[in-house]
C-alpha cells in the first residue's frame, strides 16, 4: 500500500524533475520568476492551478473522455511557456503580478490542461490496467505539486539573491530570466511545429 503511494507519487515528482522533459520547469520558471518570497500565497495557488488543470485533463484521457492528437498537444505546450514569458517582459515592473485572481489563474489553469494532455499517452501506459486510475492518478498529482513547490522555493531563492545580494533590479530579473526561456522554447516551437 505505502510502497505503492511513494512509486506514485516519486512518479510525478520525477516527470517535473526530468530533465529530458524541462518544459514544465521552463512554464514554472516563467510563472513564478515575477514574485517574492512574500507573495508565496500567491504562487502557491497559481502552482496549484496549474496542478488541477494537469490532473483534470489526465483524468479525461485516462477515462477515455477526449483524445487530442498529440502532435498539436506539443506544440501547444511550448506556446504556453512563449505567451508567459512574453506577458512577464511586457508587465515587468508593472504590477502586473498584483492583480485580483482573473486571467492569469484562469490561463494557469488552461495551461495544466494542455501539459496534461501531452503527458496522457504515457500516464495511460504507466497505470495500466489498475482497478482504480484515480487513486494513483491523485497520489501522482501530489509527486507533481512536491517538484514544482521545489522549483518554486528555487526560483524564489535565486530571484532573492540576484535582487538583494547582486543587486538585480526586479524588472530587469523579470526581464533577463523570461528573454532566457524565451530563447530556450523557440527551438521547442520550431521543432514541434505540426503543420
Amino acid at each position: 500500500m505505502f510502497e505503492t503511494f511513494f512509486t506514485n507519487v516519486k512518479y510525478g515528482v520525477n516527470h517535473v524533475l526530468d530533465i529530458n522533459a524541462y518544459d514544465h520547469v521552463l512554464f514554472l520558471i516563467v510563472l513564478t520568476v515575477p514574485y517574492l518570497f512574500k507573495d508565496w500565497k500567491r504562487v502557491f495557488l497559481l502552482v496549484t492551478m496549474f496542478t488541477i488543470g494537469h490532473t483534470i485533463s489526465l483524468l479525461l484521457a485516462v477515462y477515455g473522455a477526449v483524445n487530442i492528437k498529440s502532435s498539436i498537444i506539443e506544440f501547444l505546450i511550448p506556446i504556453t511557456i512563449f505567451i508567459v514569458a512574453l506577458f512577464n517582459v511586457f508587465t515587468s515592473g508593472k504590477g502586473a503580478q498584483k492583480e485580483k485572481i482573473g486571467i492569469l489563474f484562469f490561463s494557469t489553469l488552461f495551461f495544466g490542461l494542455v501539459h496534461g494532455l501531452g503527458f496522457a499517452g504515457e500516464f495511460r501506459m504507466y497505470i495500466g490496467k489498475a482497478q482504480s486510475k484515480l487513486v494513483p492518478l491523485l497520489e501522482f498529482a501530489l509527486g507533481i505539486e512536491i517538484a514544482q513547490v521545489i522549483i518554486v522555493f528555487l526560483v524564489l531563492f535565486l530571484g532573492y539573491v540576484f535582487q538583494t545580494v547582486f543587486r538585480f533590479n526586479k524588472r530587469d530579473w523579470i526581464m533577463v530570466v523570461s528573454a532566457i526561456v524565451v530563447g530556450l522554447v523557440i527551438p521547442l516551437l520550431l521543432n514541434n511545429y505540426p503543420f
